[in-house]
């Protein structure tokens, strides 16, 4: 009998599962964080948009945090890209925030974080 998906494991030991399950992993872990301004999670505010898994399972999303002054963004990004690093079957993750005051200095800086 031939092993099932869940059954195949990496070097890491981490389960080999499709982008499509990594998909919904992440959108479920990211259904637990909270916005602390409203106590509503990032997903229901759709402050994450355009999530999407590629066939090398690197992660891409969109931030749209909640006003062009949120002063809550950076604090919340970080949260966000640390809730999506626990996906450990992920080979990496690009986010870029949109509609926010000081978006170009915070993708900068993202980047140089998720690169670093």
């Amino acid at each position: 009998m031939g092993a099932t998906l869940y059954e195949i494991l990496d070097s890491k030991g981490c389960i080999i599962m499709n982008p499509q399950e990594i998909h919904e992993v992440i959108m479920q872990k990211l259904m637990k964080v909270i916005d602390p301004e409203t106590g509503v999670d990032v997903i229901k505010m759709k402050l994450i948009q355009d999530l999407q898994v590629d066939e090398e399972l690197k992660v891409s999303y969109v931030f749209r945090p909640s006003s062009p002054l949120c002063p809550l963004a950076v604090p919340l990004a970080l949260e966000i890209i640390q809730t999506v690093r626990e996906v450990q079957e992920i080979s990496g993750q690009a986010i870029t925030v949109v509609d926010y005051v000081q978006a170009d200095e915070l993708n900068k800086t993202l980047k140089e974080l998720l690169e670093g």
